[in-house]
């Protein structure tokens, strides 16, 4: 099997995040600090490096912060995302300004350091995985603004991703399902709605209503908090449909819900519970070195 292309931020995507958050750091009179202690035509050489062991996500987001001050900055990526780095490796050189490398250092940290966090917290579920056959799969609780980039960090991290939103496929809830009237109903529903393309998916919490699901067509189901037991149960019986599990989802747990032979586990652990993977910029002005943090 052909190995996948890496995954790509649509450059407008990017180019629209930065510009927001230099907005939101610059206000309306600059790095004020900068203004008043560097020259206009001073130029600085600037070094990112990591200070953890861990994977890489949003080097084009980095890139494009420091092109946003200054269209002449060199960026030299060192690594690429998804790659796996260690702690004291170098990962990027920058050449430009010095006002504008300042100025748009933190913004280009910020997202790198969210970004390879998700990335590496990712794969550690991937790792725990490994050999079961299973995927992990991040959902849509994202920090709101950045779903894009915390779905594409993801990927970065050797995971893949369920709906982006609420108009790219259907889910079936369990809140849906009471206000319909009950699984049959909803999927009928769903079934004749939507067009060819569209993937329907539908989340029951018993064996009862994933064996109604099945009867009433559905090619996905979403198998919420059940034990592995009933996991293992509801493999067997599933017949060609694909099977994700989710809740009760962490490092501790993957590996045994992985084991039981769905095909993909759900779980918001990997975008809001990580943290950050430590990054830091070396800079030199002149003569002088500081390291910004």
């Amino acid at each position: 099997m052909r190995k996948p292309y890496l995954p790509v931020l649509p450059a407008p995507l990017v180019r629209n995040a930065v510009e927001a958050a230099l907005l939101e750091d610059l206000g309306q009179a600059g790095d004020v600090t900068s203004l008043a202690t560097i020259g206009p035509d001073v130029r600085a050489s600037a070094t990112m490096n990591v200070r953890q062991d861990g994977y890489i996500a949003g080097m084009d987001v980095a890139r494009a912060a420091f092109a946003a001050l200054d269209t002449g900055t060199v960026f030299e990526a060192l690594v690429a995302d998804g790659d796996r780095v260690q702690a004291g490796q170098d990962i990027a050189r920058i050449t430009g300004s010095g006002r504008s490398v300042m100025g748009a250092e933190r913004v280009a940290l910020n997202f790198m350091m969210h970004m390879s966090g998700i990335a590496t917290h990712t794969a550690r579920f991937v790792a725990q995985l490994e050999g079961t056959g299973a995927k992990v799969v991040c959902t849509r609780k994202t920090t709101p603004g950045l779903r894009a980039f915390e779905k594409y960090a993801v990927r970065c991290g050797g995971g893949t991703s369920h709906r982006y939103g609420l108009d790219d496929a259907v889910l079936i809830k369990d809140n849906h399902i009471a206000v319909c009237g009950g699984v049959a109903e909803a999927m009928e529903r769903a079934l004749g709605y939507v067009g060819h393309l569209m993937a329907v998916e539908i989340e029951v919490d018993t064996l009862e209503q994933y064996y109604e699901a099945l009867d009433a067509g559905a090619s996905i189901v979403l198998l919420d908090n059940m034990d592995t037991d009933t996991l293992r149960q509801a493999v067997k019986t599933a017949g060609g449909a694909v099977l994700e599990a989710s809740g009760n989802v962490d490092l501790d747990t993957v590996r045994a819900i992985g084991e039981t032979g769905v095909n993909y586990i759900s779980t918001s652990k990997i975008t809001m519970a990580a943290g950050t993977l430590d990054i830091g910029l070396d800079i030199k002005l002149g003569d002088q070195s500081n390291e910004l943090e």
